[in-house]
């Protein structure tokens, strides 16, 4: 079965606000110029090296000692 059958018999389970809402979704993968962009950028082909692996670490090690900062705070700051 091709993925076009599989979404046809999908849409056919949806209650029509489902349908609305996924027909939003649709509209907006195709029209939102920022998804195309996303979209039809090449893959990162850069190597993970040492260094970015320890960057990593130290974030994460940061993280676990509660040392990040909350989302809301960062709003906040630059709203």
């Amino acid at each position: 079965m091709t993925a076009k059958e599989k979404l046809r018999r999908r849409v056919e389970t949806l209650t029509e606000e489902q349908a609305a809402e996924a027909l939003r979704v649709l509209d907006l993968r195709v029209e939102d110029p920022v998804l195309a962009a996303f979209d039809s950028a090449p893959e990162d082909d850069e190597p993970w090296t040492q260094e970015d692996e320890a960057a990593a670490e130290e974030s994460r090690a940061e993280y676990r000692r509660g040392e990040g900062v909350r989302l809301d705070e960062i709003r906040h700051e630059f709203s």
